[in-house]
């Protein structure tokens, strides 16, 4: 569907442990940061498409699909975002690649913050967009879904002639001169569970995030951590999938971190109005320096629970 409007950049692909994960990548060049940036449940890279072209000139870019996403191999056994995190850290191996700041949307912003708490020595900054892992609430429609069952539904409901019909009533909408550009993500997640292999990965995805009561994983008792470095959040004050109070919540549990709330946008701002993305992050990667995160305080930190002096 959206595969016309992709940004040049050509996905290329990497074998992890014998398993192929796809990834885009642009803007490379001596001396340029690098920007990791992680899609959501049932997306993929493509969803950087307009954010991408906006960067590259100034940041070296590394776009992946994630595990049993995109093009990447739907033949990963583990979903979880830890497992997730490793890939993602093998890649950045395989690419030479030893510090990165991390922006992560969705449940890549979950990703993200596993990502940082696992690998700390990688990561100069994080931006969370309409993130997952800062809060119980969910839209319901992923909360029946997680619910053991629920495949038989989305199977029938995201059959291919279903998908098809859908395609044609969005052409007709689109020819009209109807413009739903904040359908498009949600319809291209979709889409893609119309195919066995990518709807079995998204159970698995989801199910290892989100329950019968919402979400079932929570950062928020290491947010200490991502909190020795620059921190940004984004969000959408329309977003229907995660609410934007979980984005207030977050700024005022860690000292000095940052808000930014995308007027008339939902769940994908980068997407919706991605010129208002590029400004917010382009002022937080130039206006911070690259944080660290010092293994010594690492070890009070853990060990006290996030009280000790900094």
């Amino acid at each position: 569907m959206q595969n016309a409007d992709v940004h040049k950049t050509e996905m290329q692909r990497t074998r992890l442990h014998g398993r192929e994960l796809a990834y885009r990548e642009a803007g490379a060049g001596a001396g340029k940061p690098t920007l990791l940036l992680i899609h959501g449940m049932a997306g993929s890279s493509i969803t950087w498409r307009e954010l991408i072209p906006r960067l590259e000139s100034k940041f070296h870019i590394i776009a992946p699909d994630l595990p049993g996403h995109g093009e990447s191999s739907l033949d990963f056994d583990d979903y979880s975002l830890g497992a997730m995190a490793s890939a993602l850290r093998d890649l950045l191996v395989v690419k030479g690649i030893t510090r990165c700041t991390v922006i992560g949307q969705s449940l890549g912003g979950g990703v993200a913050l596993q990502f940082v708490y696992q690998y700390p020595d990688f990561c100069e900054r994080i931006a969370l967009i309409g993130s997952g892992g800062l809060g119980k609430e969910v839209n319901w429609i992923l909360r029946l879904l997680a619910v053991p069952g629920a495949e038989l539904l989305l199977s029938a409901g995201a059959a291919p002639f279903v998908v098809s019909a859908g395609d044609k009533a969005r052409g007709f909408f689109s020819g009209k001169g109807v413009r739903a550009i904040a359908l498009q993500e949600p319809w291209a997640a979709y889409e893609s569970l119309g195919r066995p292999g990518h709807r079995r990965t998204f159970f698995k995805t989801l199910r290892a995030v989100v329950d019968n009561k919402g979400q079932a994983v929570s950062a928020n008792n290491r947010l200490y951590l991502a909190a020795q470095l620059p921190f940004q959040l984004i969000w959408g004050d329309r977003d229907p999938i995660i609410p934007v109070s979980h984005g207030h919540t977050t700024h005022e549990a860690i000292p000095g971190s940052r808000l930014a709330i995308v007027e008339g946008t939902g769940h994908y701002p980068h997407v919706e109005d991605p010129a208002a993305v590029e400004r917010i992050l382009t002022d937080f990667l130039e206006s911070t320096e690259p944080g660290h995160i010092d293994h010594q305080l690492l070890s009070q930190l853990v060990t006290a629970g996030g009280d000790a002096d900094q």
